[in-house]
């Protein structure tokens, strides 16, 4: 079976949002643990001239991410990056199908042509990250020979095709990435109890031993807190139960595709799927944003 091979955009803005993401993470993830770091620097217990250095270092390194998160915004380009690359792809397929816009014609020269004007349009629409672009697919193919070969084939070989490469592969998707966060948040939900119980623990202590002793809690605190953030920032509970509703929609419509006998019937199935699968990225956007 062909290997789908997507345009260069495709390939340049999912580079793009890849890397916008991982910057952004990584950020986000060092801000934490220099924070964390500063937290336990100002404990008494390490109170020293080279404590205050390092304190002072860390509070500049963290204007400095400040202020580079801000400007550079990679949160942007990687929303950006992935939407430019999911209309890219849902266009590709809808190409590769005949379906609308590109269905069946008497000259696929003018749908090719067509094809090709709607990427520019895409383009357009998104100049505004187009300098962010990587520059390493650019003289890659916008119309692929794998493409042109699947929208040749008959009407029984481009069922199964969809069926296995793209309504099964995003079912399988879905369904792997709402158990991966369903874990991922189990894990990070776990964490936070296990330090707010140790914050508690420390807290009954100081209680009881007042005022001897007393055992800082500042750490425990930006540690609890960092985990909040970091939760809310990649909203694990919201994206599984996201994924597992569109593996259960994807189904339903997988259940279609048995029914299909014409190549009309067809088109409309493709366009059926591909709206469900652009309308949970735009839900993706919406909670990323937000």
């Amino acid at each position: 079976m062909l290997t789908f091979e997507f345009p260069a955009i495709y390939k340049a803005a999912s580079r793009l949002s890849e890397k916008s993401q991982n910057k952004y993470l990584a950020v986000i993830c060092s801000e934490y643990v220099l924070l964390i770091l500063v937290s336990i620097l100002s404990l008494d217990i390490l109170r020293s001239r080279a404590a205050v250095v390092c304190y002072l270092v860390i509070f500049i390194a963290l204007l400095a991410l400040l202020l580079w998160r801000g400007q550079s915004k990679p949160e942007q380009q990687w929303y950006k990056g992935r939407a430019l690359a999911e209309s890219v792809k849902t266009s590709s397929w809808r190409y590769c199908m005949s379906a609308e816009p590109f269905g069946l014609a008497d000259s696929e020269i003018q749908r090719r042509a067509e094809f090709r004007n709607y990427l520019t349009e895409i383009l357009r629409a998104n100049q505004h990250i187009g300098e962010h672009l990587p520059a390493e697919s650019a003289d890659d193919a916008q119309v692929t020979e794998t493409m042109e070969a699947v929208r040749k084939l008959q009407l029984d070989e481009k069922k199964e095709y969809y069926d296995v490469n793209r309504i099964r592969e995003q079912r399988a998707w879905y369904a792997r990435k709402a158990g991966f966060n369903k874990r991922i948040s189990r894990l990070w939900i776990g964490a936070g109890a296990i330090v707010y119980i140790i914050a508690a623990l420390v807290a009954v202590k100081n209680v009881s031993s007042y005022p001897e002793s007393y055992w800082p809690t500042d750490p425990l605190i930006v540690i609890a807190a960092s985990i909040i953030g970091w939760t809310q920032i990649k909203k694990f509970n919201e994206l599984a139960s996201s994924y597992t509703l569109t593996a259960h929609e994807i189904g339903i419509l997988q259940a279609k595709i048995g029914d299909i006998k014409s190549a009309d019937d067809f088109a409309s199935f493709v366009n059926e799927a591909e709206q469900a699968f652009s309308r949970e990225h735009t839900q993706w956007v919406a909670r990323q944003q937000n």
